[in-house]
């Protein structure tokens, strides 16, 4: 049996990162192969070229807190890894190798970007492969640009009632030919592994429950081209999980460890592009940070979480978990049991998964472990 643990968006922008993972980090520690996405670049550049919410760079040391917490692979596909140019993404990947991570998702042509991180778990190899899905199209990686590999989604929006400047209806769908270079790579990664996984940063930010419409066909089509499991993040939320054709789809597993100031604005001299962001926060989505937790500038419910736990036997059979966790005032994600609080994000998972459309079972197996299976909630 090789076991894989897999946990949402990580941020460390706040010091001793260590500390962050202390009350994971047993939890962690007791896997063949544990991945994690990196949302923003780790690098001492000074470049700025998002043209979006700043997201400053982060110290490069830090990344050895996830080596030490029991990391072995990190993801890096996603709409913050080129926010400080070629050299951040370059440096990205160089200082997760230096702390003996291995990446997936970023790197100096789209080649590589596509490549997976392949690593061994016990007697078996793992390949991770990792796609950004929600842009900037300036963070996508090119035949000889620096960025990341991706699934180009598309957008549409239709009027579909007599009310001209009324809200449209809004129809979103993956780009054919994108779509079929993610399950050429699958296709190619179990050529060279024995286990196959695939991240995916997708979904609306800070939204709870909603699917938008390419978010089940593309993730069902990493299955359908042999994953044995799609572990996504982006929306620092969680979103609903599915089991398709008896494999797991965690469609959203929100924050993990996500500390930092950038979202924050000091002052009213801070940059002007953050002050207009957290306006927006509160006109789009309807929450402002709690202002006790200056570090962690998130939805409230974004505070449930849990640890993604995927077993393959030695017959290839996927048996999806999930460890429940809870991330507390001090920004760390701490495991909980039935009796200490698991509960109460099990039935949060539950319901989302329900509001989604998802029809998935979520059975407690003991006192912090809980079985995924497709079938009816109770």
């Amino acid at each position: 049996m090789t076991t894989l643990l897999a946990v949402g968006d990580i941020i460390l922008d706040e010091p001793d990162p260590d500390s962050f993972f202390e009350p994971s980090r047993r939890t962690l520690l007791g896997a063949d192969t544990v991945i994690g996405h990196v949302e923003v670049p780790h690098s001492t550049t000074t470049a700025q070229t998002s043209t979006d919410v700043p997201a400053p760079p982060a110290d490069p040391a830090a990344l050895g807190a996830l080596a030490r917490a029991g990391f072995s692979v990190v993801t890096l596909a996603g709409n913050h890894i080129a926010d400080t140019g070629p050299d951040g993404v370059l440096d990205t990947v160089r200082h997760a190798h230096e702390h003996g991570l291995a990446s997936a998702g970023a790197g100096a042509t789209l080649a590589e970007a596509r490549k997976p991180a392949v690593v061994r778990a016990g007697h078996r190899k793992v390949a991770v492969l990792s796609y950004n899905c929600v842009g900037p199209r300036e963070s996508w990686a090119t035949s000889s640009k620096p960025g990341c590999a991706y699934v180009h989604v598309l957008t549409h929006y239709e009027l579909d009632h007599a009310s001209p400047g009324g809200p449209p209806s809004t129809y979103t769908f993956a780009e054919p030919g994108s779509l079929d270079a993610m399950r050429q790579d699958i296709a190619a990664a179990r050529e060279q592994a024995d286990i196959v996984v695939v991240g995916l940063h997708k979904g609306i930010g800070h939204t709870p429950a909603v699917l938008a419409m390419y978010e089940r066909p593309v993730a069902q089509a990493a299955i359908d081209a042999g994953a044995h499991a799609v572990f996504a993040h982006h929306a620092h939320i969680m979103r609903g999980i599915e089991i398709h054709r008896g494999r797991p789809i965690y469609h959203g597993l929100g924050n993990f460890v996500t500390v930092t100031r950038a979202l924050t604005p000091a002052d009213d001299n801070d940059s002007p592009e953050r002050r207009a962001w957290a306006q927006r926060r509160v006109e789009l989505y309807g929450f402002a940070p709690d202002p006790d937790m200056p570090s962690y500038p998130f939805h409230p419910e974004s505070r449930n979480t849990v640890v993604a736990c995927v077993e393959v036997d030695d017959d290839g059979e996927v048996h999806a978990r999930l460890r429940p966790c809870r991330i507390d005032d001090a920004g760390r994600p701490v495991p909980l049991t039935r009796a200490t609080g698991g509960e109460e994000v099990v039935a949060y998972v539950r319901d989302i998964s329900r509001r989604a459309g998802l029809s998935t079972r979520f059975d407690w197996s003991g006192d912090d472990i809980v079985t995924i299976t497709q079938g009816e909630q109770r």
